[in-house]
């Protein structure tokens, strides 16, 4: 078996409720799930890209676009499925038909495009060059848990979410805290067949602005990630 490197993953099911379609639906002239497919191609940093799917319509893309398409089994594509089975399916598939093993594992997810190639090559860079077995991208978080980040408690007795500081009057004061934007996902290849999760000993985070992590799960959604792609490609361009 020979060793190939780097697998990247693009996970995206046919089905959406918030936004019907959304992983096809036009973003600038073509396919939202093709900007996340060619910024893999561009970075240079893949031995393949592999797109997981249930719809026919998105692995027709996927094929045209170059990436290798894998049919994603039904239990794997309800709506309340989690990712990180979808995405060992797709690694055991991509090794399967390549007749090799990769070693790092890098997920992109197909409805965050506002991501710059920069930030890909950074987490893979972190995790080779630290030996990690993980890396997430994240945004600092525009609200906190400390401060006004609120709950019902026992009692139904409302406060802050995490009141073990005692009172903090002003955000600055609060620990950092911040936001996942599921854009990014690194993995020692190994670490992910072992236990496939998010967090282990030795995982760090990618910080990235919240201007780039945005996440498609609404129309506003959509319509807030093209116009910032739009402003992109008029300021400089070039997309990613």
């Amino acid at each position: 078996m020979s060793d190939l490197n780097r697998l990247c993953t693009i996970c995206a099911r046919g089905g959406s409720k918030g936004v019907p379609g959304k992983n096809l639906r036009p973003l600038l002239g073509i396919p939202m799930i093709s900007h996340s497919i060619r910024q893999a191609f561009t970075t240079g940093l893949f031995t393949q890209i592999a797109v997981s799917s249930d719809s026919l319509a998105i692995l027709e893309v996927a094929e045209k676009e170059g990436a290798l398409a894998i049919r994603r089994p039904a239990h794997l594509a309800r709506d309340l499925s989690p990712k990180t089975p979808a995405i060992l399916h797709a690694l055991n598939s991509a090794e399967k038909l390549a007749n090799a093993r990769f070693s790092t594992l890098v997920d992109l997810d197909a409805t965050s495009p506002l991501r710059l190639i920069q930030d890909i090559f950074e987490s893979v860079e972190m995790l080779e060059s630290r030996n990690l077995e993980s890396v997430f991208t994240a945004a600092e978080s525009g609200r906190s848990p400390y401060f006004n980040q609120v709950m019902r408690h026992e009692g139904k007795r409302w406060g802050v979410v995490v009141e073990s500081l005692g009172e903090v009057f002003r955000r600055q004061d609060a620990p950092a805290t911040f936001d996942m934007n599921a854009s990014i996902y690194v993995w020692s290849r190994d670490a992910f067949v072992r236990d496939p999760k998010v967090f282990y000993e030795r995982t760090e985070m990618h910080k990235m602005p919240q201007e780039r992590s945005l996440d498609v799960d609404s129309e506003c959604d959509f319509e807030l990630v093209e116009f910032l792609m739009s402003k992109r490609y008029k300021s400089k361009g070039v997309s990613g």
